[in-house]
């Protein structure tokens, strides 16, 4: 995951909807699912993934009143809790 796109993403939601990220995170999914996709392109759809759900979480902060800084922190503190 890296916080430039998260943060990237999380201003488009602000500007638009996150209806925009839902719908693209179908679309990677599905094309995951289809025939002959090869292991690096399926490492980069999961990478583009992870940052879109994680914009998502983000922007679910952000509405709970968080600041963009602190939703951020508090985000990337709970995914690298999760990894260790």
């Amino acid at each position: 995951m890296r916080v430039p796109i998260i943060k990237h993403a999380t201003k488009f939601i602000e500007k638009h909807d996150s209806d925009y990220i839902e719908e693209t995170i179908t679309v990677l999914e599905d094309l995951a699912e289809a025939p002959g996709i090869k292991e690096e392109e399926l490492d980069v759809m999961g990478e583009i993934l992870s940052n879109l759900y994680g914009a998502l979480e983000v922007q679910k902060m952000i509405a709970d009143g968080k600041s963009q800084k602190d939703a951020l922190n508090e985000f990337m503190k709970r995914v690298t809790g999760s990894i260790s």
